[in-house]
């Protein structure tokens, strides 16, 4: 499909959402981390903070920036959606755990960590949320 200017437009429009949706996600994220590092550790709140994280940014994405491209019960969509963004979740928490690992102010200051993986896992997830979890339905001419 050729990106023509009405094509383009909506499409960055949802990008800019999902990007606001997922600034507010990485807050969550951080505040879960920082919250429970010191009672689970650095890598298990990761993996907490993940898990949350995803399904507060699934809901904003359901009601603000995939607005009408919602269908079908939320519990399947929520499991598609963590299933599919499993991806960016690669990409976003081996960022992390690598930054904890190797590099002392990450794992000092963990927010360094949580936006570099939000970052990395970004594109990954806003291409599959689109495309698998809020597709367009197509019109039924029946």
């Amino acid at each position: 499909m050729r990106a023509t200017p009405t094509f383009r437009l909506p499409l960055l429009t949802q990008l800019i959402r999902f990007a606001v949706v997922g600034g507010l996600g990485f807050m969550v994220d951080t505040l879960v981390v920082y919250g429970l590092r010191r009672g689970l550790g650095l890598y298990a709140a990761g993996l907490v903070s993940y898990g949350v994280a995803a399904s507060f940014t699934w809901l904003l994405n359901r009601l603000w920036t995939f607005r009408g491209r919602s269908s079908g019960a939320m519990i399947r969509q929520w499991a598609l959606y963590m299933l599919t963004n499993l991806g960016g979740f690669v990409l976003n928490r081996g960022t992390y755990a690598v930054l904890v690992t190797f590099y002392a102010m990450a794992a000092e200051r963990p927010i360094i960590a949580v936006a570099a993986g939000s970052i990395a896992g970004m594109f990954v997830n806003f291409g599959l949320s689109r495309r698998v979890v809020f597709r367009k339905e197509k019109p039924d001419y029946s």
